[in-house]
């Protein structure tokens, strides 16, 4: 079971991550058996799953998405904590709002995440 101290510590250090641009630092909070699904997988692999289930592509599509997006900024607004997962609320780039279901394993690694866009 996930505790708040846990979530939020996570949440921070996944933003600090991302606004750093770091992809190794983003990719240590991702487990080897990732399942991701993403609108915006749709737009920058040209993939209509919207789907990644392994690490390598995982970090491709993250480097590419960096990219394309060179001025990306996640700005959180809110940590949701249940048993086995968090929900990240925030802000990034072109002021659309996100919010992203991650299942975390025994180990503090997501497993699955699920994210969710809107301007």
């Amino acid at each position: 079971m996930l505790n708040e101290q846990f979530a939020v510590q996570f949440a921070h250090e996944w933003v600090y991550a991302w606004n750093s641009h770091d992809i190794d630092a983003i990719m240590s909070h991702y487990a080897d058996n990732i399942h991701f699904q993403s609108p915006i997988i749709i737009r920058v692999n040209n993939d209509p799953s919207g789907t990644i289930t392994d690490k390598q592509t995982l970090k491709a599509y993250f480097s590419k998405a960096l990219g394309i997006y060179t001025d990306l900024h996640f700005e959180l607004y809110k940590v949701l904590v249940s048993i086995n997962s968090v929900v990240l609320y925030y802000k990034t780039i072109n002021d659309m709002y996100t919010a992203e279901y991650m299942e975390i394993d025994e180990h503090g690694k997501v497993v699955k995440v699920c994210a969710h866009y809107s301007n």
